[in-house]
């Protein structure tokens, strides 16, 4: 995924966290070597949409088979009893899942913080998980006696939300090269919060420098909510309220047409795209081929686990790749480009061009795929690892640093975390 899209053989020296040489390197001054016979190595994926603390809400009676606005009338009375054990817990347990799915940087959208939840919870759990990290600070400030849809227990007061979104940035948010975690701004969707807010949390994100993320366009009921309460398409909305950039990028954007395609390409404004979730409410097939044409940045998200149930990025590459195929034929995309999506695409969408490459100087954030085994056997393009091959790494690297050895695990007692996650789901059955 380095500039010139070269496949090597050979390899990767790295120290202090970055890439050093790739190719041909004299192992005589190494202090390790990780041999990786039998592998495809990959700069590690990125995803840049998730809610992590919906790994406790998987497979909710009366959620499974609804749409998204009936979906979220479902889970909200869930998750209001959320407090900061379900909060790091979830994110643990989510991010040990992307981990294992070859993901070295994952952003986060939480939105919703009841009974003294803080996104500090998320951002102690990346750092105990060991992944890089860019939660957002999310919010929702219009509840069901406002007009919309969330409890109005599950809502705050704008003036609270951005009071807190600069106390996390100026706690947490790093700006460096090879920072382990950034901070964003996140509204949650423009039928959740005010119009004065979606234009305050843009100014005050740009004020910050930090970038900005929402929904958008997720599926027809957005479209019809959009029209009748602003009167005009999602694209337009997030336009005029200075939603539109290189330091924003959009959740979904299944329903974008041709006229917001050329506006997300014009101003290269991201977009995260989320196939298994969209399949799962029925949301409709993202233009993901007319995206990429129009060249709008575009990376993979895996989106909540209540709405997606599974937090596997491997296998979303592969969805993604097998959408674009369905609704425009078998040559709308290969397994290389869906490759490139998920890895240096959700980079550059998140803006940080110092990952999402196995290249001189760039960060040591690194996949190693066994090909060897029954998934890849009798494959005669191993580095197709989409088309054949695992769905689960044999060892990954942040930073230079081990977070999965061997298929398993390494910074945490995964076992005793799952543990702990099924006791706190059972508690919210109650």
């Amino acid at each position: 995924m380095d500039d010139q899209l070269r496949e090597c053989v050979g390899d990767v020296l790295i120290s202090d966290g970055v890439i050093r040489a790739v190719g041909e390197v004299d192992a005589a001054d190494v202090d390790r070597t990780i041999l990786a016979a039998g592998c495809v190595v990959t700069p590690g994926l990125v995803n840049t949409h998730h809610h992590l603390y919906q790994t406790l809400t998987r497979a909710v009676p009366g959620g499974q088979d609804a749409l998204l606005f009936g979906w979220l009338k479902t889970l909200y009375p869930i998750w209001s009893r959320f407090g900061p054990e379900e909060f790091y817990t979830s994110a643990a347990v989510g991010l040990a899942e992307l981990a294992l799915s070859g993901c070295t940087l994952t952003s986060d959208h939480l939105y919703l913080f009841p009974n003294g939840g803080r996104l500090d919870d998320t951002i102690a759990a990346a750092t105990d998980i060991g992944l890089r990290f860019h939660p957002t600070r999310g919010a929702m400030s219009i509840g069901e006696s406002d007009g919309g849809l969330p409890p109005d227990s599950l809502v705050e007061n704008e003036a609270d939300i951005l009071n807190d979104c600069i106390r996390v940035i100026d706690t947490f948010h790093d700006d460096s090269e090879g920072a382990m975690v950034r901070v964003g701004v996140a509204p949650c969707s423009p039928f959740s919060v005010s119009r004065d807010l979606m234009r305050d949390a843009a100014i005050l994100a740009r004020d910050k420098g930090v970038m900005l993320h929402t929904h958008l366009a997720e599926n027809d009921e957005d479209i019809a909510y959009s029209l009748a309460n602003f009167g005009c398409r999602p694209g337009q909305y997030a336009e005029e309220l200075g939603w539109t950039g290189s330091d924003v990028w959009h959740a979904h954007c299944v329903k974008l047409d041709a006229e917001e395609i050329s506006l997300f390409a014009r101003t290269k404004t991201g977009v995260a795209h989320c196939p298994c979730s969209n399949c799962r409410l029925g949301s409709g097939i993202a233009p993901l081929r007319s995206m990429r044409d129009a060249g709008v940045p575009v990376g993979l998200g895996v989106d909540g686990s209540a709405s997606n149930d599974a937090g596997n990025l491997v296998i979303e590459a592969r969805q993604a790749m097998l959408l674009q195929r369905v609704a425009n034929g078998a040559d709308a995309m290969s397994a290389r480009e869906a490759l490139y999506i998920a890895t240096r695409g959700g980079a550059e969408v998140l803006g940080r061009h110092d990952c999402g490459q196995i290249a001189v100087g760039k960060r040591a954030d690194i996949a190693i795929w066994d090909v060897s085994g029954i998934e890849s056997a009798g494959s005669w393009d191993p580095a197709a690892i989409l088309l054949a091959g695992p769905t689960t790494v044999r060892d990954l690297l942040v930073e230079g640093r081990v977070v999965v050895n061997n298929g398993q695990l390494a910074t945490m007692d995964l076992q005793a975390l799952v543990r702990r996650q099924n006791e706190l789901a059972k508690g919210l059955m109650v």
